[in-house]
């Protein structure tokens, strides 16, 4: 039995040849093709580098990125996705951590891709799709294989100043996708919408479950979301069925009314994730799409993609929060206090921990960080079992889900009180006239400080605040901006509202 992720393809390869596998807007591929075009691409990277090397593709989102990643599997290897819409400081700090021999570009990025990564050879996907593929060289790298063999990693901000390139197994990925494809029923029929960066791993769920079903998967152009009017026609004429997307993406579309425009009305899922969705949002989505399963997901991309989630009811008032809900299969994820004891009992923060074959194997070349997060189970004193510390606190509802509490860095102490900032937003966000809110500490001043979207006027929004908070939860001032600015992974950037100059609404 296959035990990597290639077997999804040779699957939906055997079943679907003649069936799109991939369609970003001007390009598409067949399972066929795909199949092609990875083998060749993985022959020709066999023949230039050892098994279990990395490999940079340096490409945005496109078709020509599927087989370019997998091209890197056959070659028994594991790829990194670096993407063009980085500073290319920040893309050079990657560059001396990854380390690869070789990196994969297209011939538009091929000169820049060589000024950049200086020390690797540069390859063009439409070279090595052309190769001829090398089946001797291909079986001999597939007796390599064995599922705990990295497939991707992927890059988060990192405490020191030096990105984190997370390391993720093709354990890790079939475990979950196998159980995620079920769970939420996605099969062959769908065309997944892909909404995140493929360097970002909400976009892991969209490629895999499209290769375990033999769906579509339907790559939106990066471009699009700066257009949201141009952004749902395409969902609309593209037949999208499922949206598995970061919340701030979702929020595009229902702070400019797009629904109203136009609704996608083949979609049928929508799986959100990455910050709290606000209510508002979430009610704009139901009124226009009331048949569509709506799916709460939590989980950092040190779990690989998810580890809870919550189908949302259509009947159940969530005015006090939407719950993170229960594990997923074969994950168990529990709370500990500051003395590393479980917490069972309804109603108390702890930090969230996960153990199972989700977790990833660990970060790239960062032993202290390992060491940091990926620990001992402390409530197994008997045999090595590793846990990842999220950061993240949770607590027990009455009927057992998990709720979602902010992070740890997100509790802070103000005039003698713990805050949970996101408590703040929650309540700020079902006012009239806020479309989002966000909430953040100056600690230099030692104040609270709103920002916004939407039409509220500031002293009205100040006065209907401190009737529903305590005084000390109430921000001392209040931004009206535009937009919110977003990190590159479509969360909102904080560090950047924190250094906001602009007058006060």
């Amino acid at each position: 039995m296959q035990t990597d992720i290639l077997r999804y393809l040779f699957s939906a390869a055997a079943r679907f040849p003649d069936k799109t596998a991939v369609n970003d807007g001007t390009e598409k591929l067949t399972y066929k093709e795909l199949l092609a075009k990875s083998r060749s691409a993985g022959a020709a990277i066999a023949s230039l580098v050892k098994p279990h090397s990395p490999i940079g593709v340096y490409m945005g989102k496109c078709t020509a990125a599927i087989p370019s990643f997998m091209g890197a599997v056959f070659a028994g290897c594991f790829y990194c996705s670096l993407n063009p819409e980085l500073p290319d400081m920040r893309l050079c700090q990657i560059y001396d951590v990854l380390s690869p021999a070789v990196i994969i570009t297209t011939d538009e990025l091929k000169r820049h891709a060589a000024e950049i990564f200086t020390r690797s050879r540069i390859l063009t996907c439409d070279e090595l799709f052309a190769a001829a593929p090398d089946e001797e060289k291909l079986a001999e790298r597939e007796e390599t294989h064995t599922d705990t063999d990295p497939l991707y990693i992927n890059f988060t901000s990192g405490s020191t100043g030096t990105p984190k390139g997370i390391v993720v197994s093709h354990k890790s990925v079939i475990d979950f996708i196998d159980c995620f494809t079920d769970t939420f029923g996605i099969d062959e029929n769908d065309i997944i919408a892909n909404q995140a960066p493929f360097d970002f791993d909400v976009s892991v769920k969209d490629i895999y479950s499209a290769l375990k079903t033999g769906a579509q998967l339907l790559i939106v152009p990066r471009e699009l979301f700066s257009a949201p009017v141009k952004l749902t026609d395409f969902l609309c004429d593209n037949n999208a069925t499922v949206m598995i997307w970061a919340v701030s993406a979702l929020c595009l579309i229902t702070t400019f009314h797009c629904l109203d425009y136009r609704t996608p009305k083949t979609v049928r899922k929508i799986l959100f994730s990455g910050e709290v969705m606000p209510l508002r949002a979430l009610r704009e989505f139901k009124k226009h799409l009331p048949d569509a399963v709506y799916v709460n997901l939590y989980g950092p991309t040190e779990i690989t993609c998810n580890c809870t989630y919550h189908i949302l009811s259509p009947e159940r008032d969530y005015s006090g929060g939407i719950p993170i809900g229960t594990p997923f299969t074969n994950e168990d994820v529990f709370l500990l206090d500051e003395n590393d004891k479980e917490i069972t009992s309804t109603g108390t923060p702890g930090e969230i921990c996960v153990r199972g074959s989700c977790l990833a194997l660990g970060y790239y070349g960062c032993p202290e960080q390992n060491e940091k997060h990926f620990t001992q189970n402390p409530l197994n004193p008997y045999y090595p079992e590793r846990i990842y510390r999220t950061g993240d606190l949770g607590k027990y509802g009455e009927n057992g889900e998990l709720y979602f509490c902010g992070r740890r860095d997100f509790q802070i102490k103000y005039m003698g009180h713990r805050i949970e900032l996101e408590e703040i937003e929650r309540m700020a966000a079902e006012e009239n006239g806020v479309e989002r809110f966000c909430c953040i500490f100056d600690e230099k001043h030692s104040r609270l400080k709103g920002f916004y979207v939407g039409t509220a006027e500031k002293d009205e929004l100040h006065k209907r605040l401190s009737q529903k908070l305590p005084a000390f939860m109430v921000p001392g001032m209040l931004f009206r901006i535009d937009e919110f600015p977003l990190t590159k992974n479509g969360k909102t950037d904080r560090k950047k509202l924190a250094e906001f100059k602009g007058d006060r609404q």
